[in-house]
């Protein structure tokens, strides 16, 4: 039987042994003396790049949850800003009225000291400006001492005069009504006139000769004649001038607000013909020195 001759070639089996010699001293060179350090080494170094995608992942994971909760507290916030601004804005509303009659109020008491007359404060209840020969209507009558073609007014200007009085109620006939007419004077010209209603806002002032220099934005004031204002009240403001044959065609804008008035101020009957101008007041008067004092 013959024998493998590999297994039993002396040269084949000094290879071997050469081999096995320098891969032993390369593992040697490579791993030292604690092979278990070197292999934690080199696992180390090759679990590197795992750590430090890992490390990025889980930096991206935690930034973005926590970008996610404060997203989260902001939507929240804003919602309940939202609700605290709904609410405010309700209150706001709610209070808007209160707030233009408390103005109204006050803007009344100055006009009251301003004025030397007695006037009965009243509240508009309703209005029917926009119907044919509308006008608007008083928590106040007979009962309060009202009584028909009294002169009622406001802080911005004439409104217009009791129409019809009732027990508990009253009804006011405005400026701009077709029906009324009041006696009205210019600012510059002094030349007097009648106005006469012409719609929401607006009104007519007749008689006046063509003669007269009338300017658009000349102030007309009540002229005292018609014995239910005094003198000197502010009733608009010319707004055109035309001329025609005999006397001009002036339009007139009225200073009272007749749509958003709520308080007025009713002049009592009859007044006298023109306010006396506001008392001055006394200057005071110096202590005197005797001579020889110091």
């Amino acid at each position: 039987m013959r024998r493998r001759a590999w297994g039993w070639n002396p040269t084949g089996r000094r290879r071997w042994a050469m081999a096995a010699l320098l891969l032993g001293h390369l593992g040697w060179i490579l791993l030292g003396r604690g092979p278990g350090g070197r292999w934690r080494a080199l696992m180390d170094l090759a679990g590197t790049p795992t750590r430090m995608v890992s490390g990025r992942l889980e930096a991206w994971r935690d930034h973005r949850r926590q970008r996610l909760d404060t997203y989260k507290a902001a939507v929240a916030e804003a919602t309940r800003l939202r609700a605290q601004v709904a609410a405010f804005q309700a209150e706001r509303d709610a209070l808007a009225p209160r707030l233009v009659e408390a103005d109204e109020a006050i803007r009344l008491l100055g006009l009251k000291k301003l004025l030397p007359l007695s006037f009965t404060p009243a509240r508009v209840i309703a209005s029917t400006r926009r119907a044919p020969f509308g006008g608007l209507f008083l928590d106040l009558g007979s009962d309060g001492g009202l009584q028909p073609d009294q002169g009622v007014i406001c802080p911005e200007g004439v409104v217009g005069r009791l129409w019809e009085v009732g027990p508990t109620q009253a009804s006011l006939l405005p400026l701009d009504a077709y029906n009324a007419s009041t006696g009205v004077m210019l600012a510059r010209s002094r030349a007097t006139g009648v106005l006469q209603g012409l719609g929401p806002g607006k009104a007519a002032l007749r008689y006046i000769g063509s003669q007269e220099g009338v300017q658009v934005g000349e102030p007309v004031y009540t002229s005292g004649l018609d014995r239910i204002f005094p003198r000197g009240l502010l009733v608009g403001y010319v707004s055109s001038v035309r001329p025609r044959d005999v006397e001009l065609q002036v339009e007139v804008s009225l200073a009272a607000p007749l749509d958003r008035v709520n308080l007025v101020l009713i002049l009592p009957p009859r007044p006298q013909l023109e306010l006396p101008p506001p008392a001055q007041p006394k200057p005071t008067e110096k202590p005197k020195v005797r001579k020889g004092a110091p």
